[in-house]
């Protein structure tokens, strides 16, 4: 049984470009959570130097459209997070199973990480991927939905698994936003 969140990230208030990319990155690869690097796989970039191949694709980006990037408002990467109910996973197979989920969402097109935690009673994996694509020609769009889409693909991934899978999410209103986030489940 498995949880899921995704959350766009944006360059934090008085930090680069860099800096916001590598900070969000060197937390979900931390050593001591991922058992010295253990469970941290990745598509299309190299773990020790995600931070910079994200940032060279957003340079591409704005030499290829023309396009220039709004510091304040662009999205430099996106987070995924996919938590398992304690004692039904191992570190090994969440990772497999957040890069399969990682692949699937993006359908191959963005570089991504995914680092598996086992830090904590409940076996969580960090996939961050790139919001430019591959071909620096195009950015993921966070599309209504996108909460939900990610949730069905997580659970279907469970299910050939042989994991179950929550019935009946629960949908959480964010006062702050005031709308239901169906992503934020409770296991």
């Amino acid at each position: 049984m498995a949880t899921t969140r995704i959350m766009p990230c944006h360059t934090g208030k008085g930090k680069t470009t860099l800096s916001s990319i590598k900070s969000s990155l060197d937390y979900g690869k931390n050593p001591d959570k991922t058992r010295d690097d253990e469970f941290i796989s990745s598509y299309k970039c190299s773990p020790q130097t995600a931070e910079y191949e994200f940032l060279i694709s957003k340079k591409q980006y704005e030499y290829t459209t023309g396009r220039s990037q709004n510091k304040k408002n662009d999205i430099l990467f996106y987070q995924i997070r996919q938590s398992f109910k304690p004692d039904t996973i191992t570190p090994e197979k969440a990772n497999q199973m957040g890069y399969e989920l990682a692949m699937r969402f993006t359908k191959g097109r963005h570089a991504f990480i995914v680092a598996t935690h086992e830090d904590k009673k409940h076996i969580h994996s960090h996939i961050y991927f790139n919001s430019t694509t591959l071909d620096c020609t195009k950015k993921f769009k966070n599309f209504w939905g996108s909460a939900r889409a990610v949730r069905r693909l997580s659970d279907q991934i469970c299910i050939e698994n042989g994991l179950s899978i929550i019935e009946n999410p629960n949908r959480i209103y964010n006062k702050t936003r005031k709308k239901f986030n169906f992503s934020a489940l409770k296991i």
